[in-house]
């Protein structure tokens, strides 16, 4: 029985300094955040007022939009794909594919558009994907995506804006 809980405090003293490391990766996350300039910077306020509240919770704060619920997931018309808060193009319809994830994804971004941070919200660390002109937070990159790059580029479609091509 003294074994029994002997290893129940190992397990417990163990986890929570888990728990502590995690924090402590974050925070490095947080300060590098505020550390990074991009060419375009607004205040709060001026993102605030000009995008949607969803916009600015998905730009601005790293929120995730509900899955299945982008007006541009099954969007099929070609052109190109910007960033809703600054309209730098970030990708190409012909790099967009159906993962069945619920949100738009592609295979490749526009090169030197799209910035790459590490973020560790849920306990592991995951590639950020931000605009590199103005910061805002598209959504996350994996490894599973078809060739052939192999990556999948998991956008929140509120993040993006659509061009047509004849335009």
């Amino acid at each position: 029985m003294g074994k029994i809980i002997a290893l129940l405090w190992v397990v417990l003293f163990s986890s929570c300094m888990g728990i502590t490391g995690g924090d402590k990766k974050g925070m490095a996350k947080v300060e590098k955040e505020k550390e990074m300039e991009y060419p375009i910077t607004k205040t709060d306020a001026e993102w605030k007022s000009e995008l949607t509240d969803m916009q600015y919770y998905v730009l601005r704060k790293a929120a995730t939009e509900h899955a299945f619920t982008s007006d541009l997931l099954d969007n099929k018309q070609k052109g190109t794909y910007v960033c809703a808060g600054c309209s730098t193009p970030l990708f190409k319809s012909e790099h967009k594919f159906d993962s069945g994830t619920g949100w738009p994804s592609f295979f490749q971004e526009i090169e030197g558009n799209v910035a790459y941070d590490v973020d560790y919200k849920i306990g592991y660390p995951r590639t950020e994907e931000h605009c590199a002109a103005c910061g805002g937070h598209l959504g996350h990159v994996f490894d599973d995506g078809p060739q052939p790059t192999g990556k999948r580029h998991c956008i929140n479609g509120i993040a993006l804006n659509f061009v047509p091509s004849n335009q």
